[in-house]
């Protein structure tokens, strides 16, 4: 799905997404990455929900964000609470959600100007 979206400020933005990528600002994605308004990381280490760890949600809690949002890919999958343990500790909000609604609404709480990541698994 294409997404037409202004982004005036300059801030990072989802332009479309589809099975297996997303694009931001224009640029196709394939593996999984972190996004905030600021930044793209496309190094982030999570490939794969069964893979996820303690370890990748505190590189998120290091970027100092409001609110995080785990996309899990096409289908809804919730990590372990023990996962995300430091987000919640930090008082940090996570939002998990299936990949395409993760991405509309990280731009909607972008344009709002809030400190949002959005951390994408895509493999």
């Amino acid at each position: 799905m294409k997404l037409q979206l202004d982004s005036p400020t300059g801030q990072n933005v989802f332009t479309g997404y589809g099975s297996g990528y997303v694009k931001v600002n224009g640029q196709r994605y394939e593996r999984s990455l972190v996004v905030t308004p600021e930044r793209i990381i496309e190094d982030w280490p999570a490939s794969h929900f069964e893979h996820l760890a303690a370890s990748h949600f505190e590189f998120l809690l290091a970027l100092k964000p409001e609110i995080v949002l785990l996309g899990t890919g096409a289908m809804l999958r919730f990590p372990s609470p023990a996962l995300s343990r430091c987000l919640t500790a930090a008082r940090v909000g996570l939002e998990v959600m299936d990949t395409n609604a993760a991405c509309r609404t990280y731009n909607i709480l972008a344009a709002e100007g809030r400190n949002v990541a959005i951390a994408i698994l895509l493999g």
